[in-house]
């Protein structure tokens, strides 16, 4: 699972996360794209389920982009532990997403192929998704 190596402050706050993307909504690296349509997180979990759903589909053909990072570390307080008394320990990473982000790109395959294992791989998110082909022009 993805993870950073090394982070600046261990624990972050929750923030908000509204808005449209402004950076990495164009399909750049391959043919077609996985494009967020509503904002929310995705956990390194998912990332990675998508990720094999997508591999395994395509039989390990062609080119795989991830295009986010689980780099916001969420905590989580112990079972039964009474209020109070600091925040919990990290229990695990992810990636805030703002609509129009393109999260996974695919190439080298043919058309029908890679929007299906894309199709595949968008029931593992925890957002509403569409396939997006690259601009050409």
């Amino acid at each position: 699972m993805l993870l950073p190596k090394r982070v600046k402050h261990r624990k972050h706050q929750r923030g908000s996360n509204r808005g449209v993307a402004a950076q990495g909504c164009h399909v750049n690296f391959g043919q077609f794209g996985l494009q967020a349509l509503e904002n929310g997180q995705l956990s390194s979990r998912q990332i990675e389920s998508a990720r094999r759903a997508i591999t395994r589909h395509i039989k390990r053909g062609g080119q795989v982009w991830i295009r986010v990072f689980p780099d916001h570390p969420l905590t989580k307080k112990g079972a039964e532990v009474p209020m109070g008394k600091g925040k919990g320990a990290v229990d695990h990473y992810v990636a805030k997403v703002k609509r129009g982000r393109v999260l996974f790109e695919i190439g080298g395959v043919d058309d029908a192929l890679a929007r299906e294992s894309l199709h595949l791989a968008a029931y593992k998110l925890s957002v509403k998704t569409a396939i997006k082909a690259r601009m050409t022009i």
